[in-house]
């Protein structure tokens, strides 16, 4: 890996090791500096495939948002306060969108990771960047713990710089609502999301017609597979056998942007579904075998251990190595050094501890399942 220049990159930045939403949000804990940590101890992340994250500038942020939006972000972060016309006009300080002291400069560092990992995915060298997958972001008001939206302008960036296609798949737990409607009318840009039915945002055909539903968008460029509850890995690999890889093919991408968002596991708070690890890094494995055009993106995780343990798999995944059986003795202070004000931190199981690796969680394929890559495939 260090003396391969097609080896994929990975892109970091120290600007998320000391901010936090705020002590009581979700995002209070500390995700992308764990994972960078974590694969520095495991000898993963030499400085030759590390690259520090630029900042996307305003005019790079317009090239999706609105530049009034934009303006009110920057000048959030500069007095910490928006007045009550701001909030409401651009969600900001409310909803779960916190003014902190870095509203602006964090989320336009995410951004400018996935516009600049365009260049090197279009020469066949896959960029993981565990800081983007803000997929809630829209054009003019934060969404979902979401100020802009890194996908959109990854995958603009893509287009601008001559891919003909792009697939973009998002599992996260939530609905990639804020990228499915971006390219709404774009038929280079083909999206599907596998997320938890009935859960925030609530896509109102999920509501209507329950987890299988299809929602087409741009004329089918668009497809969803809301999931039930406690959707588990064997769940996950046959929607990937059945559907999910047929329709890549059906597709044929140049480019693959996988949102690789951790709260689909089991473990997370924030949502009811029941995957391993496993059912992450196996997705990373099958989108290496479509294509070398890949950049995987973060996205939700609000469990500190499982996050990083999720992406730093990933990114092993990404590169072909193998993960051990125990973590060794460094990479186990880094996560015994954790701490979660959920009450499931306060005695953390020794497998967020020692082993990178989630047990499998197996079991039986319902028949909504079977029904949803059926669905997806009509």
């Amino acid at each position: 890996m260090m003396k391969d220049k097609t080896a994929p990159r990975f892109i970091g930045s120290e600007i998320y090791r000391n901010s936090s939403y705020g002590r009581l949000h979700p995002l209070a804990i500390p995700r992308v500096s764990t994972c960078m940590d974590l694969c520095r101890a495991l000898g993963w992340l030499p400085d030759e495939v590390y690259v520090d994250s630029p900042r996307a500038t305003p005019a790079q942020l317009a090239r999706f948002h609105q530049p009034d939006y934009i303006a009110a972000v920057k000048q959030a972060e500069q007095t910490q306060h928006c007045s009550d016309e701001v909030k409401q006009r651009y969600a900001l300080g409310m909803n779960g969108n916190p003014v902190f002291p870095e509203i602006f400069s964090r989320p336009a560092t995410a951004c400018g990771a996935s516009i600049a990992a365009a260049d090197w995915v279009l020469n066949d060298i896959p960029v993981h960047s565990p800081a983007g997958g803000t997929h809630h972001g829209r054009r003019g008001h934060a969404s979902g713990f979401c100020y802009f939206n890194d996908p959109v302008l990854g995958i603009l960036s893509l287009l601008d710089r001559g891919a003909a296609s792009v697939f973009y798949l998002d599992i996260d737990a939530h609905h990639g609502d804020g990228v499915q409607d971006a390219f709404h009318d774009d038929e280079r840009v083909f999206t599907l999301s596998i997320h938890e039915a009935n859960r925030w945002p609530m896509n109102r055909n999920d509501a209507a017609t329950g987890p299988g539903s299809l929602v087409d968008r741009a004329s089918g460029h668009a497809r969803n597979i809301p999931v039930p509850e406690g959707f588990n890995d064997s769940e996950f690999a046959f929607l990937m056998e059945a559907a999910v890889l047929p329709l890549i093919e059906r597709v044929a991408p140049e480019v693959i942007v996988l949102q690789c968002g951790a709260d689909a596991l089991h473990e997370d708070p924030l949502s009811r579904l029941s995957l391993s690890n496993l059912s992450l890094w196996n997705t990373v494995a099958n989108m290496k075998l479509v294509t070398r055009k890949l950049l995987v993106l973060g996205g939700g995780g609000y469990n500190p251990w499982c996050v990083a343990r999720a992406w730093s798999g990933v990114w092993a995944t990404l590169n072909g190595l193998d993960v051990p059986d125990y973590l060794p003795a460094q990479a186990r202070a880094i996560l015994s050094s954790l701490t979660w004000r959920h009450s499931w931190g306060r005695n953390p199981p020794e497998h967020w501890i020692d082993r990178l690796a989630d047990r499998p969680r197996y079991g039986a394929v319902r028949a909504e399942i079977r029904s949803a890559a059926q669905t997806v495939l009509s």
